[in-house]
């Protein structure tokens, strides 16, 4: 469980290291804010594509050797971000570092089948809710490092520790049981990769509606053809990438509707508030303009209430089901976008909607899995939680990439930074998705997971 615990934990940090190295990311290498988002977008985009990827894989007798293989492009995408000798090599190395996103579905896969029955579901909530708070846990360091030494010494904390992890993954990760068996769907990863690409492209190049509309409308219609026909594909195969007939449960695929808004907001959110107060005053409005390592900090009440979240859900679940656990989860996200939206200015109003922030994400992260494994058969966890990965994967990227839209919106031709209006309207598009979320999870049918599992 430690082993798994601090994997699950290091690919989250080194996942999303951008967000608060967006605005040095842009200084560093000369590019615009809106280029530099990608470093946060893009390990995002091929999470989403590597986790049914890799939950497909870790389903088979090989689960072991792709979590020490993904390790290994991890860490070699970490050495990348350190020497990259321009902006293009860093967006590989990150690109790389994505495909780390997809082992924390392989991880619930480990912990279902080799705990016992009794500890493999809070486990498994703790693993979940790891993914998540693990995104502050070393951006304080990484700042620091930052402000002193630039941001390659911050990649090279990044470097450090999925070092550590592919030594920790090789001590302890264990042989999945006998008789399993999986294949790789390489068609459907092409039309879902090429769809997912599609559609973060129109969503996250601002230049496209403003110089080239008609690219950017064949862009989204391209996006809806191939993830139309990758589902076709999918209901087809003999063994597709991702197993719609996990689907056909309304638990489940409600669940993982309410995953992908929910992971909008969410998202969307963390992004803002990164780059808000790392925003001088000299841009006309209440930004703190601090440096990274106080953007960094501002993410640890962040981890820390999402940890207490996470832990509160067992409680709650003995009282509440599944659904109304993820409403209150939703709406304390809710409650933190309506306050970002209200009352931004000094830095301490970002220490609360961050706080706040984590608790929600907390909440909803930890429950989720038990509104989807109460109808998983145990030899099919690492898929169905894939499943709801890709889907968590695509909501963070959209949500990465729709902030970064409205704020280049909001930015006046030949400014840096954003006007203030564009961080007001980008959390009300938060708040809208978190509403239509909570009213989601309300609707989803009142499951009862089995007791040997709680």
């Amino acid at each position: 469980m430690p082993a798994l615990l601090f994997v699950v934990l290091v690919v989250a940090v080194v996942g999303s290291l951008g967000a608060p190295l967006i605005t040095t990311v842009a200084g560093e290498f000369g590019v615009s804010l809106a280029a530099a988002q990608w470093t946060l977008t893009a390990p995002l985009l091929v999470g989403a594509l590597a986790t049914p990827v890799l939950g497909r894989l870790g389903a088979g007798p090989r689960r072991r050797q792709v979590v020490l293989a993904t390790l290994v492009v991890v860490v070699a995408g970490s050495l990348l971000t350190v020497a990259s000798p321009s902006y293009g090599w860093l967006l590989a190395g990150r690109v790389a570092q994505g495909a780390g996103l997809g082992l924390t579905a392989l991880a619930m896969g480990v912990a279902r089948d080799h705990l016992p029955e009794g500890r493999s579901g809070p486990v498994i909530a703790l693993l979940s809710v790891a993914s998540i708070v693990g995104i502050g846990v070393g951006y304080p360091l990484a700042g620091l490092l930052t402000e002193l030494a630039g941001p390659r010494a911050a990649y090279g904390l990044g470097l450090v520790v999925t070092v550590v992890a592919l030594a920790a993954a090789w001590r302890s990760v264990p042989r999945p049981p006998a008789g399993r068996a999986a294949t790789v769907d390489v068609p459907g990863a092409a039309l879902l990769g090429g769809g997912l690409l599609a559609l973060l492209l129109a969503i996250g190049q601002t230049t496209l509606w403003t110089e080239r509309p008609a690219l950017g409308v064949a862009l989204l219609a391209a996006a809806a053809a191939l993830l139309a026909a990758w589902a076709r594909h999918a209901r087809r195969a003999a063994a597709p990438l991702v197993d719609l007939a996990l689907l056909r449960e309304p638990a489940v695929a409600g669940a993982n509707a309410v995953m992908l808004l929910g992971g909008v907001g969410m998202y969307l959110l963390l992004t803002l508030v990164t780059r808000y107060v790392q925003t001088p005053a000299s841009a006309g409005y209440g930004g703190s303009g601090v440096g990274v390592f106080v953007a960094g900090l501002v993410l640890v009440p962040f981890s820390v209430m999402g940890f207490a979240g996470g832990k509160a859900v067992r409680p709650l679940g003995g009282r509440l089901p599944p659904p109304a656990v993820l409403a209150m989860g939703g709406t304390a996200v809710l409650a933190a976008l309506v306050l970002f939206a209200l009352a931004r200015g000094p830095l301490w109003p970002a220490f609360v909607v961050m706080g706040v922030l984590g608790l929600g994400v907390g909440v909803f992260s930890a429950a989720m899995p038990a509104a989807i494994l109460a109808v998983t058969p145990a030899a099919e966890t690492a898929s169905a939680m894939s499943v709801n990965q890709v889907v968590r994967s695509v909501g963070f990227s959209v949500g990465s990439a729709l902030g970064g839209l409205t704020l280049a919106a909001a930015t006046p031709a030949g400014a840096v930074f954003p006007a203030e209006h564009g961080y007001g309207a980008a959390a009300w598009l938060g708040a809208a998705a978190m509403t239509v979320t909570i009213i989601a999870a309300l609707l989803l049918p009142r499951t009862k997971r089995p007791a040997a599992r709680d």
